[in-house]
């Protein structure tokens, strides 16, 4: 299959696509390459492709840190499900590998996998809910329409519920299956029902980092 060239718009100061078609990256040696530059974040598409991202800056890393802190209070109070730290990554159905900055998934699922799965490899499991967190340089809008597929790909894979964050904006976008994209500007709250029974993250001071 013949692939067009990169294009300048497609090539970013922080971030970086390789085409993997012909060359056969297993599970393993996609977690040592992800060991070995833990300097960048890196996602594996459907498509065969190594997406290579600079890690967040510390204001994106503070904003991350406040909404995972409020989800995994109220996980652990709740006790249906687990979360996963930002970065852990999931094998999704169409083979992509991809690592939200927040998720969620209901205990029997996880509990279904064996120990080599939790612990060693990179499971064939979709979150229940993920979010992501925009930073400053997905603003632009080739970094904007990946974020956007990216959510698509979530939902179209089994996610019941996913957050695309811009605090920049103050805009979120909900994606939930068999739904239109819901844009809401400037919310005070935010709430997971019915995915997250009880879950409401107060954007108010979240703006204001």
């Amino acid at each position: 299959m013949t692939r067009t060239p990169l294009i300048e718009e497609q090539i970013g100061e922080d971030w970086v696509i390789l085409n993997l078609e012909n060359v056969a990256l297993s599970d393993e040696q996609f977690i040592e390459l992800c060991a070995d530059n833990r300097e960048l974040h890196l996602e594996f598409t459907a498509q065969k492709e190594l997406v290579i991202m600079a890690l967040p800056g510390p204001g994106t890393g503070q904003r991350n840190s406040i909404i995972f802190g409020d989800l995994d209070d109220w996980a652990r109070k709740d006790g249906r499900g687990i979360t996963f730290v930002p970065g852990t990554l999931f094998g999704l159905p169409n083979g992509s590998k991809r690592a939200p900055d927040g998720a969620w998934v209901r205990s029997e699922r996880w509990e279904a996998l064996d120990e080599e799965e939790q612990e060693y490899k990179i499971p064939i499991l979709c979150a229940d809910f993920v979010l992501e967190l925009m930073s400053p340089s997905d603003s632009r809008p080739v970094r904007f329409r990946m974020l956007q597929a990216k959510m698509e790909e979530y939902i179209a894979n089994g996610v019941q519920l996913a957050w695309l964050i811009d605090p920049f904006k103050k805009v979120v976008h909900i994606y939930r299956p068999g739904q239109p994209v819901e844009r809401l500007e400037n919310p005070s709250t935010l709430h997971g029902h019915p995915v997250l029974p009880g879950f409401v993250f107060k954007t108010e001071e979240f703006w204001k980092q």
